[in-house]
């Protein structure tokens, strides 16, 4: 794993690979688009979930008061499991990272669990995850979940409904149980925010990957960086609002562009 691969990676990946070899404490921040190359399609993007589904029936307040709107979210997450997706090579080069003792942690707003899939150890889901189904009590209000601390895997909910709960409910308490992912209008879980704020003060450079940069708060912890004097470092297909935040804008494909970069640092560094 010594020297450029072949293929003669750009200029603005071989700079990738020089920051990441300088750098000793990486923090990556992911969003959606280092999961489509697991066949997971973003949100809005054709094909996403919003083309499916209407995001307006998707808020805390409705999932409590409507059952209709309940069991839409169970189908929902059946499709979402339904794509089989697989950890890709962006996470794969970013377990590298962690391995090599370069990567202290990644800060996702994914929900699909492939991280932890590929091996990372120092996952922060700042919007949860849909691995996992929790209770959020009988009449939540303001968007705060009330339950009883009961926990367990997605396919729980999914087996109750085949077997014919309409309405899944916690076996402990009877309250409403929920996608242990953050929903419109619901509280975000500020003891993971605040450990991704942690994390992001603490690092020397942030290498944000695959995120759009409009959803806040998750959307701010880059300029967070350049404040604790972190380099920033932007991997995305599309332009971002915050391109010109960023000391280095890398566009490609995550994996591509993380392969290559990872593999230039070469072996003297790496191992």
């Amino acid at each position: 794993m010594s020297g450029l691969p072949e293929g003669s990676p750009s200029p603005s990946v071989q700079s990738l690979s020089r920051m990441l070899a300088g750098a000793e404490r990486v923090v990556a921040f992911t969003g959606a688009g280092i999961s489509t190359e697991s066949g997971i399609p973003d949100f809005r993007s054709p094909g996403g979930i919003w083309t499916r589904y209407d995001p307006r029936d998707f808020t805390f307040d409705r999932y409590v008061a409507d059952p209709e709107v309940r069991a839409n979210s169970w189908a929902m997450r059946r499709a979402f499991f339904a794509t089989h997706a697989r950890p890709n090579a962006a996470h794969q080069a970013l377990v590298e990272l962690e391995v090599a003792g370069r990567l202290a942690g990644v800060v996702t707003q994914n929900i699909d669990g492939l991280h932890q899939e590929a091996g990372s150890r120092h996952v922060i889901e700042i919007h949860g995850t849909a691995r996992e189904i929790t209770c959020i009590g009988a009449l939540p209000v303001d968007g705060a979940p009330d339950g009883c601390g009961f926990t367990a895997p997605h396919t729980w909910a999914l087996e109750q409904i085949d077997a014919g709960v309409e309405d899944p409910r916690c076996p402990d308490c009877g309250g409403l149980v929920k996608s242990a992912t953050i929903s419109f209008g619901q509280q975000m879980p500020l003891d993971a925010v605040r450990r991704a704020q942690a994390e992001v003060a603490a690092c020397d450079l942030l290498l944000v990957v695959g995120s759009s940069l409009q959803v806040y708060p998750a959307a701010a912890l880059p300029g967070e960086a350049r404040q604790h004097g972190a380099q920033v470092v932007i991997v995305n297909d599309e332009p971002t609002d915050l391109d010109g935040l960023a000391h280095l804008v890398v566009r490609g494909r995550a994996g591509e562009v993380l392969t290559a970069a990872v593999a230039g640092i070469g072996s003297d560094t790496l191992g």
